[in-house]
């Protein structure tokens, strides 16, 4: 799943803190969020979300829940657009680290 974000440009640091939280909720308390990735173009003021769930349940599950249901809410206004992609994931691509040349 990935999520992109166009923020209003008075409502970054708003949205910014917002959506680092929600993140850092869902990845603790859903057992089927699997990975939550937020990434931040400041040029633009656009945020890109990646996210993998361990079913079409779980993600489910993510949208009911209360702390999304807070963040959806009280993010809406701060929004300009907003596009959601789902994949299907078909790979796993994690470098070791010790393939990494520093």
């Amino acid at each position: 799943m990935t999520v992109c974000f166009k923020v209003r440009s008075e409502h970054v640091d708003d949205f910014r803190k917002a959506i680092l939280e929600n993140a850092h909720t869902s990845l603790c308390l859903e057992f089927g969020c699997l990975l939550f990735d937020v990434c931040e173009d400041v040029t633009k003021q656009e945020f890109f979300l990646y996210e993998v769930y361990a079913s079409p349940g779980a993600f489910d599950e993510h949208l009911a829940s209360a702390h999304f249901k807070a963040f959806d809410s009280v993010s809406a206004s701060w929004i300009t657009d907003k596009k959601v992609t789902q994949y299907t994931r078909l790979t796993c691509g994690i470098a070791e680290t010790n393939h990494l040349e520093v």
